[in-house]
């Protein structure tokens, strides 16, 4: 396993909402080298509730050969700031010593990638090779992508939109109802596992089950224990906030104007059975990219298909990853 380790910044940039650090912490792990020309690095985004422990939730895309491969790839993955990892968050301490808790600052995606420009600035990476990434992960990965095109060859956006739902809005609306008024991640957790799994997945595991509790009760109750025992709610309340604030077109002209902008090469990689981000969302997405490639996972369990199904993704960003060393990429080159 890679070592955790973490570089120490002295007075950060201000956050976009204003707010203010006075010691940045910032916690990743890495696999393989970085090359003379410092042009290798692949930086992969966790998602909502992931961390820099990429081995851990996507061990399927790693290795000599697949889609992140550390013989030929210089790969980074951080946590990110607001979480409950390594890197900056609510239960880090401030300069007076004391835990943020509740005090920590609102962060935002374009705040996430700030973090990880200052990482890569340290570690000597001068432009991603890649950048990739799932649900909160795809879209720090979108972001990158609009925000630092001269910084990026390409990214892999998986499950994200271009902006937020009203949608998933209401659903962290529901989640966070229920961590500040009744303190209970457990049930907080159960609404999202809801939007992360589509009703045919779930019937055709449990609806036969004739016994009480229910197995779909208890697969619920196991995925809101397995939560509160590895996650801070303050932490899960920021992030989420993160993600309600995401919009690709904020201060940038609206997201259809953004993105037509855009000349990096992005592959969009919709589920069709997700309920979160319906394949709606992805097409939009992918319509508005004036270099986009569109791929399909047709896959039964919803959203979270993109951590079930990790060969099948894994082959995806693989081709898509081909495809940009083709000498001549025309579906790829649009834009000058």
């Amino acid at each position: 396993m890679s070592e955790l380790k973490s570089v120490h910044i002295e007075h950060p940039p201000p956050l976009e909402g204003g707010g203010r650090l006075e010691r940045l912490e910032i916690g990743y792990r890495s696999w393989g080298r970085l090359d003379a020309g410092a042009g290798n690095a692949v930086l992969v985004c966790p998602a909502l509730t992931g961390d820099a422990d990429l081995e851990a939730w996507w061990p399927g895309l790693m290795g000599p050969g697949r889609a992140l491969d550390p013989n030929t790839d210089f790969i980074i993955c951080p946590d990110v700031i607001g979480g409950c990892g390594a890197t900056s968050g609510p239960r880090s301490r401030s300069g007076s010593g004391r835990r943020w808790k509740k005090r920590f600052p609102a962060v935002s995606v374009r705040d996430m990638v700030g973090v990880q420009q200052l990482l890569l600035e340290r570690l000597g990476v001068r432009r991603l090779k890649l950048v990739i990434g799932g649900s909160l992960g795809g879209m720090q990965a979108l972001e990158w992508a609009v925000g630092q095109p001269t910084r990026v060859e390409a990214a892999a956006v998986i499950a994200a939109p271009a902006r937020q739902s009203a949608w998933a809005r209401a659903l962290n609306h529901a989640q966070r109802r229920a961590l500040d008024s009744h303190g209970d991640i457990e049930l907080a957790r159960m609404i999202a596992m809801l939007s992360y799994r589509h009703w045919d997945n779930l019937d055709n595991r449990f609806n036969d089950a004739d016994q009480h509790p229910h197995p779909a009760e208890a697969w619920l109750d196991h995925h809101g224990k397995a939560l509160k025992a590895r996650f801070d709610p303050v932490s899960y309340s920021r992030l989420m906030a993160a993600m309600d604030s995401h919009d690709i077109g904020r201060g940038r002209g609206g997201w259809r104007s953004a993105l037509a902008r855009t000349c990096t090469p992005v592959q969009v990689i919709a589920i069709t059975s997700d309920l979160l981000y319906p394949p709606r969302d992805q097409q939009l997405l992918a319509d508005a990219l004036p270099t986009a490639r569109l791929d399909w996972l047709d896959a039964p369990q919803g959203h979270d298909a993109f951590l079930i199904e990790q060969d099948r993704v894994e082959r995806l960003v693989s081709d898509f990853r081909r495809q940009l060393d083709e000498p001549a990429r025309p579906s790829l080159e649009i834009c000058p």
